[in-house]
């Protein structure tokens, strides 16, 4: 699962790109920095294996990862080739989901491209780009499906539904925000809108700025817009992430206690990343590894175990189950399993968020 890092030059994309991984994007003040999109792997913050590491002392601890992209800034006309806008559009089209960065922050030695500090300004400036860029796919789309409809009927539906969805955009808005039934849902789904994908907004203020987020106007502004459209944001500081990914667990707790956070902010930007993508974690447990794997909310018993391996899918007989806290009141497996709490699970069983398993299969 991939998430695209977007927003205008000199923003903060790589800062924050740069504290997410570590792999030091090039971040300089001068749009087109970034060219090539960088792409780091990033670990799932989860508690829950370090606990599990203190029962059962394993050799490996293997977090979830998710996957990040540093996309180059987009500007006014990307839609229409200006900048290196057609490359930078189509790297957005091969994520799953956006963070689109935002800047709130006043800096006089960080030109700002259109001159001045404007959220509401910047978003919509992004959204236009994407807009227009999703209005040319849709008429391609409705081009061919109205041909098709010449020889099979069936299609009217999808052409009405699509003109639809496309005067829509043609006022502003962003597909994600067109009212529909899940069945046209999926139709649409098809035709991979970029602005139909998952967005977590993420306002980049000043440590001034972040210590009073919520009356700050610029991240008001960002808030309302992402409630409007059913998105996620984010208060960050970019510059100082960039601090804390420098420091010792220790040093970052203590820092982090006094501005009244639990967590760095990159922290919580994974965290609702990974929910955003309908993403969940099943835990294994053992003295070699103990490990978080990924799956997607819905997921059933068999398709989880083949994420392990293939033959654990194919010959799937059940899964011993037990939920992460119970595990964790009994300190082992096989307690729990006296107690009665590890649970037998079939080839129905829909995985639930904490389950510690383990499969048992026969190929």
């Amino acid at each position: 699962m991939k998430l695209g890092i977007v927003g205008l030059p000199n923003v903060g994309k790589s800062t924050l790109f740069n504290a997410l991984t570590d792999l030091n994007a090039q971040s300089a003040n001068y749009p087109f920095c970034t060219i090539d999109p960088n792409v780091g792997i990033v670990p799932v913050p989860d508690k829950r294996l370090d606990e599990l590491a203190k029962i059962y002392n394993p050799k490996k601890i293997t977090p979830a990862i998710i996957e990040f992209v540093d996309i180059a800034g987009l500007v006014k006309g990307a839609s229409k080739g200006e900048g290196l806008g057609n490359k930078f559009l189509s790297h957005i089209r091969q994520v799953d989901a956006i963070v689109h960065v935002v800047r709130c922050f006043e800096d006089d030695n960080i030109i700002h491209v259109d001159g001045s500090v404007d959220p509401k300004r910047d978003i919509e400036t992004i959204n236009y780009e994407l807009i227009m860029s999703d209005i040319e796919m849709l008429e391609r789309r409705i081009d061919k499906s109205e041909k098709l409809a010449k020889g099979d009927k069936k299609y009217l539906a999808e052409v009405n539904l699509l003109k639809s969805l496309k005067d829509h955009l043609e006022k502003g808005f962003t597909a994600k925000t067109f009212e529909c039934s899940d069945e046209e849902r999926e139709i649409i789904a098809q035709v991979d809108l970029l602005t139909d994908k998952p967005v977590i907004y993420a306002a980049n203020m000043s440590d001034g700025q972040l210590a009073d987020y919520e009356n700050d106007e610029g991240y008001k502004k960002v808030k309302e817009i992402a409630e409007q459209e059913g998105s996620d944001v984010l208060p960050v500081c970019a510059a100082m992430e960039s601090e804390l990914a420098g420091m010792s667990r220790e040093e970052k707790a203590e820092f982090l206690s006094e501005l009244g956070f639990e967590s760095s902010g990159l922290d919580r930007l994974i965290t609702l990343s990974y929910a955003r993508l309908g993403l969940i974690s099943y835990l294994t447990a053992g003295e070699p590894e103990v490990r978080a794997w990924t799956i997607t909310k819905g997921t059933k018993a068999p398709g989880a175990a083949g994420k392990i391996h293939s033959d654990f899918e194919r010959g799937f007989i059940r899964a011993e189950v037990v939920p992460y806290e119970k595990l964790i009141e009994c300190g082992s497996f096989a307690l729990a399993k006296e107690k009665g709490l590890v649970r037998s699970e079939g080839k129905d069983y829909v995985m639930q968020d904490g389950d510690v398993v383990l499969f048992r299969f026969n190929v």
